[in-house]
């Protein structure tokens, strides 16, 4: 190819949408915790209709999704496809370069004990239980996690199904706790994955991090257990992919300094 052919190449469309300084400013504040619009206008100091139209615009190239928050049906939550954006940021690197193509990173390497990580939602019967479950085994037993709920109720048979069936995790011991248990510890990250226990949470000694995570719960609805089934495997599969880049960050954090020669 000539140089006078190379300088009509177009860059990816993905770096012409998320490339503008506002959009990137969005992603970057969605990549740590879904959002709702009045909360990226404050964060992003920008009109609310302007923001609301750059997310439009994020949302038709797919890069983020919306859904209406449980907690007050007339916000919506907004979050990032993390995956799809890692996918897209490794196409436009190999369109350049194939050596700039990103590879994967791996979910081991956090130093055992080095983080406590609570997970919350309401019942604590299904979403925030296969989170800590699945944070434990994702990170190879490294990660201190723990889960509790708002209003406690019994582990649902398809929580223990799918993470049985599909990640060979048992929680047929496991059983729900109120999150008044953890009141007083320590944790490094408190991550809610309910609309309605965000509204909740209390305050935890030593400012940990705190995002959101806003999962619906695959128990509502009518339907018997057979019906409801595939909604607890669209559950875990939206959890490991999350707990998946929350490694990476926790990797990143807790990568212990390289010694000097």
């Amino acid at each position: 190819m000539s140089a006078q052919q190379l300088h009509h190449v177009a860059p990816p469309e993905f770096l012409q949408l998320a490339g503008h300084p506002l959009r990137w400013h969005l992603l970057a504040e969605l990549a740590r915790s879904d959002r709702t619009v009045h909360e990226l206008t404050a964060l992003i100091g920008e009109r609310q209709n302007l923001v609301s139209y750059h997310l439009g615009k994020l949302r038709d190239g797919r890069l983020v999704s919306a859904r209406r928050s449980s907690a007050d049906r007339r916000d919506t939550y907004y979050a990032v496809d993390l995956a799809r954006i890692g996918g897209l940021l490794s196409a436009a690197g190999g369109a350049l370069h194939p050596g700039l193509r990103l590879a994967p990173s791996s979910h081991r390497g956090v130093r055992p004990g080095a983080v406590r990580v609570l997970f919350l939602c309401t019942g604590n019967s299904a979403r925030s239980l296969m989170a800590e479950a699945l944070a434990r085994a994702l990170s190879g037993g490294s990660i201190e996690a723990y889960s509790a709920g708002s209003h406690p109720k019994p582990v649902h048979p398809n929580a223990v199904r799918v993470m049985r069936d599909e990640h060979d995790i048992d929680l047929s011991g496991q059983s729900s706790k109120h999150l008044n248990v953890f009141a007083g510890q320590r944790f490094d990250w408190v991550i809610s994955l309910c609309d309605k226990v965000r509204e909740v949470c209390p305050e935890f000694p030593g400012h940990p991090e705190t995002i959101h995570w806003s999962i619906p719960n695959p128990a509502t609805g009518d339907g018997d257990e057979d019906a409801t089934h595939p909604l607890f495997q669209q559950t875990a599969t939206e959890l490991v992919t999350r707990i998946g880049f929350l490694l990476a960050v926790l990797i990143d954090r807790t990568r212990a300094p390289k010694e000097k020669p």
